[in-house]
């Protein structure tokens, strides 16, 4: 397995895919830090990771729409269906290949801290935690967006349907209160205020788990069919 986790993240930066995931990031993040910190002239680093919040809508499916759509695409699926490693591991292993990516980019957003340590004293604590918050939101959207890929061998309409979803949970809300709980983003919002609320941790660990069995059962009945 994980040997598995290497060739898919080497793949990430062995291609431009990593690079412009981590690029468009950043651009999108200093551009919050101006107008969220830096114009109000506060400290307050966990306000850019709210805003940094919307944009994982339209970049995570950078990293996710060809995890399994190019492998069908080709005609290298049959390898994976065929491999000693079971459908479990692969799954796993594209997953946690992907949210390493991320972790790499959250690493990075250090150096606005540091640019804020300078000026004042942000607190490390607010930001650490709103950090956690932001990972399990991006756990979630990397497992639906390789659910996603799953089902299609096409990288744009994975995409699209990534996106399509991710933009629904910011509406529903609006439909019913009944759907507040399942807004992924919503339940964001309190990590950014240094509460680790333990319901929505587990919701957002429940997804994922779901997305990724769901994964490896779309994988397993193909299989089957073959």
């Amino acid at each position: 397995m994980l040997a598995v986790i290497k060739k898919e993240f080497k793949t990430y930066f062995l291609s431009p895919i990593g690079y412009i995931f981590i690029g468009l990031f950043l651009v999108m993040f200093s551009i919050f830090f101006y107008t969220d910190v830096v114009a109000f002239s506060t400290t307050n680093f966990e306000h850019i990771f709210y805003s940094g919040a919307t944009v994982l809508t339209f970049i995570v499916p950078i990293l996710t729409m060809r995890t399994f759509a190019e492998e069908r695409k080709n005609g290298t699926e049959q390898l994976l269906m065929t491999s000693p490693l079971s459908l479990t591991k692969i799954v796993l292993a594209k997953f946690i290949a992907a949210t390493l990516v991320i972790v790499i980019t959250e690493l990075c957003t250090f150096m606005y801290f540091a640019i804020l340590s300078y000026y004042g004293m942000p607190d490390i604590s607010i930001a650490l935690v709103t950090m956690l918050g932001f990972l399990l939101l991006a756990m979630s959207y990397i497992s639906f967006g390789i659910l996603a890929s799953s089902i299609t061998e096409n990288q744009i309409i994975a995409g699209v349907i990534t996106i399509g979803f991710f933009i629904l949970t910011w509406f529903l809300p609006n439909f019913s209160e009944i759907f507040t709980n399942f807004s992924l983003i919503n339940m964001f919002s309190k990590f950014v205020y240094g509460q680790i609320d333990i319901a929505d941790t587990v919701t957002y660990v429940a997804f994922t788990v779901l997305c990724l069995l769901l994964t490896i059962i779309v994988l397993q009945r193909r299989k089957s069919v073959r």
